[in-house]
């Protein structure tokens, strides 16, 4: 907000004070836009960044997970295979 003792001196001045005064304010409120937009920006760029970290970890899981899982089925047919081998045999 603009100081008081400003607005008075540039009401004293008639209209062409009053049409500075409306200038400073809008480019006081242009310049706070233009920072809150950089710093916005900023922020969305750090995320970004963290966001990609974060994917590369969840593809990188998915495909332990997946190894995992191919793994755990292979010894499961091994298993399997190893109990029928042992019931042809007699063996319980």
């Amino acid at each position: 907000m603009l100081e008081p003792e400003l607005v008075a001196n540039a009401a004293s001045l008639g209209t062409a004070g009053l049409i500075a005064l409306m200038w400073l304010t809008e480019r006081r409120a242009s310049a706070e836009r233009e920072r809150q937009l950089t710093e916005s920006h900023e922020r969305i760029l750090e995320q970004r960044v963290q966001l990609d970290a974060l994917m590369q970890l969840v593809r990188e899981n998915t495909k332990a997970m997946t190894a995992l899982e191919a793994g755990q089925r292979e010894l499961t047919a091994v298993l399997r295979g190893r109990e029928k081998k042992g019931e042809e045999r007699g063996v319980a």
